[in-house]
């Protein structure tokens, strides 16, 4: 694969991760499993359990184990065609997803702000 599609692999291929990684541990649809995890995740005796339950709770750590699959299936490698190229994708897509995760969560801030700010002006003029 040469550089340019590689890049562009690396920009493309963490949106998918991000979008499940987001709302596996964020969004309401999954809040009840989350809670359980985090239920579990506070109440287990033994360690594994207790970082298999926070996995699903936080989304850095889980966009990791996304990642790994992702790149699993997709074969992908960066800079290099050997194992160093699946451990330095790994990283990179990791990274990015977080980014894009940070942005999307800066983005959702500010409309919320900008929702808020219009419902008081809305309840001052009523």
């Amino acid at each position: 694969m040469d550089i340019t599609t590689q890049l562009l692999w690396l920009f493309v291929l963490p949106l998918p991760i991000a979008c499940i990684c987001w709302t596996v541990t964020q969004e309401e649809v999954f809040r009840e499993p989350r809670e359980y995890c985090s239920k579990k995740c506070n109440s287990s005796s033994n360690l594994y359990s207790r970082k298999f339950f926070y996995l699903f709770t936080c989304e850095y750590c889980f966009s990791h184990y996304i990642t790994l699959f992702f790149i699993w299936i997709t074969k992908f490698k960066l800079l290099m065609d050997n194992r160093i190229g699946y451990l330095i994708a790994g990283f990179a897509v990791v990274w990015l997803a977080n980014i894009y995760m940070s942005l999307f969560a800066l983005l959702r801030q500010e409309i919320k702000r900008e929702k808020t700010e219009i419902s008081m002006i809305d309840s001052l003029t009523e």
